[in-house]
């Protein structure tokens, strides 16, 4: 539940940025990619065979990516909001996937109705509706804000689970 409290936090800050702030998404997208290759370097270090070297190659990825972050920002702004696209639609279609098949829950229609709000939000994100700094900031909110009320239902199911195990 913390995680998704964090989330949600994200998610206002997000909406709170000028949509002329091009520049720092684009650095912030940086700074993410650099802490992203630092903790596959850590997972990496602890993994074995294949999953040792498939987290080092993405690793340097992301170390990569993170130096074309700060290097090109406006670029890396437009790259951004094409793969954000992408992003929103494999994970949409996994939350809609995930939760038809774990119906089990109590809340697993609240991640069906978060999986087709991220859907949406990829179709959207891939048209050009003109704004597109302004609709950027909008679907990384709104995405935050989809992943802060995912994590914190999972926080609840789980909660509610563990009574249920410890009941039994």
């Amino acid at each position: 539940m913390f995680l998704g409290f964090l989330w949600l936090v994200f998610a206002l800050l997000v909406f709170r940025v000028d949509a002329t702030s091009v520049h720092g998404i684009a650095i912030l997208t940086g700074i993410v990619c650099v802490a992203g290759a630092g903790l596959e370097f850590l997972t990496a270090a602890a993994a074995s065979g294949w999953w040792r070297a498939l987290r080092i190659v993405l690793g340097l990825a992301f170390l990569v990516i993170g130096g074309l972050a700060f290097a090109h920002p406006g670029n890396t702004f437009k790259a951004l909001a094409a793969i954000f696209a992408f992003y929103l639609l494999f994970a949409g279609v996994f939350n809609i996937v995930f939760s038809l098949f774990d119906r089990m829950r109590e809340l697993w229609w609240a991640q069906v109705i978060v999986g087709v709000v991220e859907v949406l939000l990829a179709f959207w994100a891939a048209g050009n509706f003109g704004h597109k700094a302004f609709l950027l900031i909008v679907w990384v909110g709104a995405s935050a804000l989809a992943a802060g009320i995912t994590q914190i239902v999972f926080g609840f199911q789980l909660r509610s689970e563990g009574k249920q195990a410890a009941a039994d």
